[in-house]
């Protein structure tokens, strides 16, 4: 499997491209690293391959906040600036700046 370079970083707002939600992504696999069985469950005609990106997102949409797993080929960036709702995932983890931009807090950077 050939790897990619990440589109997306930490604390970046993406939106899903076909379904209604965004989120700020907290965490990125180089290549699929989820189960077997979450990849089958996903219909065959839009199954994304394995050989890319992978993010983990605090996501939203109208009803609820929850964690989601999504493909780089099914992200776009959120360019709205609008703020992801309040979130205590997002909280602990992140700052807002006053430029909008999500950036990690001190305690959870990497030495």
């Amino acid at each position: 499997m050939k790897t990619r370079v990440a589109k997306f970083g930490i604390g970046q707002v993406v939106k899903h491209r076909i379904y209604p939600f965004r989120g700020v992504i907290y965490d990125v696999d180089p290549v699929f690293a989820n189960t077997e069985e979450w990849w089958r469950q996903i219909p065959a005609e839009v199954r994304p391959s394995k050989d890319q990106p992978f993010y983990h997102l605090f996501a939203e949409n109208a009803e609820t906040q929850y964690v989601a797993y999504v493909s780089e080929q099914n992200l776009l960036p959120d360019e709205s600036g609008e703020p992801v709702r309040a979130n205590p995932q997002i909280d602990e983890m992140f700052v807002r700046g006053d430029d909008g931009a999500y950036r990690m807090r001190m305690a959870h950077r990497s030495s």
